[in-house]
């Protein structure tokens, strides 16, 4: 607990919110004008009006501007899920190695969208362009996870607004007409990532001693590894030269050479034990391990099973089937 990580969850969440208005337009006197957007409490860009009103300087504020801020954080109890069951995948940059992460506290941000213009027709035609996409959410697809390219939806609700007329005193000074939209994103927390691979049992070993007293005892070592029940490796050894059918036992191959007796192939999904080879017809077993017998088209790929010693199998990862390849070696005792 409290080691380091940092997803970037809120980060990205907050960013996704503020790239949703940004790029809005209005229309005045015939000309098409970008309504400005930045992050920060509305009350930091009113101050600013407040104290440089003159409106002929070149540094005045220029409106109609908008700016958003995150005003709030809390737990949101109708989303929890199991949090002992995890998340695993490859890991998206190599393809190998099982990343696995908790799975996620759900969490509700609070939102604010300020609108501030001088004339209400400015800031009704931003109001209009934003509303009819809240119905009232609209979602954002977040990669709230980049090492596991874990891609959630997150629902962004409006929740109300307001209007508020700022304008005071005489005719020189300058008015604000302030639209206030909040919002909830339903977002997602995850913890930090770790390696799955390094929890995955390799190989299983059992030492004992077999016989009694009326013979040699014998110190006896079992060990036993998982074996992969398909290719992963992608390495086609030889095509079908004929299609089959779910029973068919003796089947035609493009190259008999490429194929090893005894050893598995995999054939589309299915897994077989070849018993037999005569040139370029092979005998097998269908249907191994977890895998169904089923028909197959002339050209399907026959794909080698640990044509390399356990090439395959080594790469044998959290969640997949396997079975397993036994050996074991004794040794008379003294």
């Amino acid at each position: 607990m409290f080691e380091y990580f940092y997803n970037e969850i809120l980060r990205k969440t907050i960013i996704s919110f503020g790239t949703l208005f940004n790029g809005l337009t209005i229309k005045q006197e015939g000309s098409t004008v970008k309504v400005p957007l930045a992050y920060g409490p509305t009350q930091k860009f009113l101050a600013r009006l407040e104290q440089a009103p003159n409106l002929s300087q070149a540094t005045q504020i220029s409106l109609p501007r908008m700016s958003f801020e995150f005003t709030g954080l809390t737990y949101d109890s109708s989303r929890k899920v199991t949090t002992t069951q995890t998340i695993a995948v490859k890991n998206p940059d190599d393809g190998t190695d099982i990343k696995k992460v908790f799975m996620p506290v759900p969490y509700n941000m609070q939102f604010e969208l300020a609108i501030m213009c001088k004339l209400n027709d400015d800031a009704l035609q931003l109001v209009e362009q934003i509303l009819p996409f809240f119905q009232p959410q609209y979602n954002l697809t977040i990669n709230l996870v980049s090492l596991i390219n874990e891609k959630k939806d997150v629902p962004v609700v409006l929740e109300n607004i307001t209007m508020d007329d700022q304008y005071e005193g005489d005719f020189t000074s300058r008015r604000v007409l302030l639209y206030t939209l909040r919002f909830t994103a339903k977002t997602y927390l995850f913890g930090p990532v770790t390696s799955a691979s390094k929890d995955i049992i390799k190989t299983a070993t059992v030492r004992y001693l077999a016989g009694g007293s009326q013979s040699t005892q014998r110190d006896v070592t079992f060990a036993v590894k998982p074996r992969a029940l398909k290719d992963y490796t992608a390495d086609a050894v030889t095509n079908l030269s004929e299609d089959i059918d779910a029973s068919q036992t003796t089947i035609n191959v493009v190259s008999g050479s490429a194929i090893t007796v005894k050893k598995f192939i995999e054939v589309d999904g299915e897994e077989m034990k070849v018993t037999k080879i005569t040139g370029n017809k092979i005998t097998v077993e269908r249907g191994q391990d977890t895998t169904i017998a089923k028909a197959h088209v002339r050209g399907t790929e026959i794909k080698g099973i640990d044509y390399s010693p356990r090439e395959d199998s080594n790469l044998v990862e959290l969640g997949d089937d396997f079975g397993f390849d036994g050996s074991y070696t004794w040794k008379p005792t003294d």
